[in-house]
């Protein structure tokens, strides 16, 4: 994929068209983007008995075919084609409209959300492999009956009484 993380784009279609942000995340293998700012989608959250309900707001994937990265020298939307050079051999990234070079954006990890929503969310982030809507909660346990069986040893007592009595 000729798109990379912290690459400034353009949407060229959808319900976010015209609107430019930065590349977040590259999903390669699904061919898609995700852009600061654009597809935002809300997941609703159920309130708990150690939590309130929640709203977040996240960024959705796009396909990396409806955006097109930003020129750096004329600022309008343009194709990206590569050039070897000829002293180094290193292969670079150019835009096609002014045969400018597009340098690698510098993306740091640590660096601080511009909005308050996502210092929230970040906050709460402690693994990437939980989902995006269970980082933000912090009561976790089987407290409201969801967790079919594992919530602690109280229930099996009950079940063994019951057996007991011929149930």
């Amino acid at each position: 994929m000729k798109l990379h993380t912290g690459d400034t784009i353009v949407v060229i279609t959808g319900k976010d068209r015209g609107k430019q942000g930065r590349i977040l995340r590259v999903l390669e293998s699904q061919n898609r983007v995700v852009v600061e700012g654009i597809n935002m989608r809300v997941r609703h959250i159920k309130k708990t008995t150690q939590a309130a309900g929640q709203r977040v707001k996240f960024e959705a994937s796009i396909h990396a075919s409806n955006v097109m990265i930003l020129d750096p020298k004329t600022k309008k939307p343009t194709r990206i084609g590569y050039k070897v050079d000829a002293k180094t051999g290193a292969k670079k990234r150019v835009a096609l409209l002014s045969g400018e070079v597009i340098e690698k954006a510098a993306v740091t990890k640590g660096a601080k959300p511009a909005k308050k929503s996502e210092a929230k969310k970040e906050e709460g982030t402690k693994a990437a492999k939980t989902p995006f809507w269970k980082r933000g909660t912090k009561g976790k346990g089987g407290d409201d009956g969801s967790a079919g069986g594992t919530s602690g040893g109280d229930s099996n007592v009950i079940q063994t009484a019951h057996r007991a009595q011929g149930g």
